[in-house]
């Protein structure tokens, strides 16, 4: 794909991944109405599984003994693990700090990346990563008091997945990236897909059906495997294979713009402080991509 060869076709499917996941925690909300967390990440899981099974069998010749560890890492680490970690962090965590937890992602890659990959980013790589965050920070807690008040310890658990999101892209950026985005995102849903499904069948979905809406709510998180799952998992690990694990990995520096201009059609208002807070978000990934 010549045109992820550019700058302009990066920072393009970088604003597209930023938009599909940030729609992703409203996905999750209106799905734990009728199920319970570890329910809807199974679902998202095995639903995933199932629309990626044409690929999983077209590309299932190109596992070996090789690069074997590698997708059960893309599998468990970058998939299985946070969806599970996300989906009970929504329980009891407030949108906002959650936001701000999501946002360590770039954090966890740099750390993970130079101590255990021993990846050598240039300084203002690094500093573009520490800028990123707190602009992500600044969006985010709008001024608000006590938000930090709120952390317990299921913010653990969001601190859980970005650290497997860090491992990941950086694994993914090392083994893989001979490899298209398809390939990866489908044997990597293959490694994890019939666990979630054996899962599945042996619930319970008694209070489900008392639940008012299940069917709409399923069907959320039906949208959530296509749109958060396949599809921006397969433009995710397509953007590593031509940029910088780093890079990749601030999509979760956008993600709260995008609460910003949902919050503009719903007819909020925009702050001074918080095109501030974008503009240096944005600064922030342009040092990160830079080469």
């Amino acid at each position: 794909m010549k045109i992820l060869e550019t700058k302009l076709g990066q920072h393009g499917l970088l604003i597209i991944l930023a938009f599909i996941w940030g729609t992703s925690f409203i996905l999750m909300k209106k799905g734990l109405l009728s199920f319970s967390d570890t329910q809807v990440a199974a679902f998202r899981i095995f639903i995933s599984f199932i629309f990626l099974l044409p690929f999983i069998i077209r590309h299932i010749r190109k596992i070996n003994k090789f690069n074997l560890k590698s997708f059960i890492i893309v599998g468990f680490v970058g998939t299985a693990i946070p969806a599970f970690m996300f989906t009970k962090a929504q329980t009891q965590i407030d949108s906002a700090l959650a936001g701000i937890l999501n946002s360590t992602t770039p954090l966890f890659a740099l750390i993970i990346g130079m101590s255990i990959y021993k990846t050598t980013p240039k300084w203002y790589n690094i500093v573009g990563v520490i800028i990123g965050f707190i602009g992500a920070a600044g969006l985010i807690f709008k001024g608000e008091t006590g938000i930090f008040d709120q952390i317990n310890w299921y913010a653990l658990f969001i601190i859980i997945a970005t650290t497997c999101y860090g491992l990941n892209i950086n694994e993914v950026k090392t083994f893989l990236s001979k490899y298209n985005g398809i390939t990866i995102t489908a044997l990597g849903f293959l490694v994890i897909g019939p666990w979630a499904g054996i899962y599945l069948a042996f619930q319970d979905y008694s209070y489900t059906f008392t639940t008012e809406n299940y069917g709409m709510n399923f069907l959320y998180i039906v949208l959530l495997a296509l749109f958060s799952s396949v599809i921006a998992l397969i433009g995710f690990n397509t953007l590593i294979k031509y940029t910088t694990a780093l890079y990749a990995s601030s999509v979760t520096y956008i993600i709260p713009i995008f609460a910003i201009f949902w919050g503009l059609a719903d007819g909020e208002a925009m702050t001074v402080f918080q095109v501030a807070w974008m503009l240096l978000i944005l600064a922030g990934v342009y040092l990160v991509n830079r080469k």
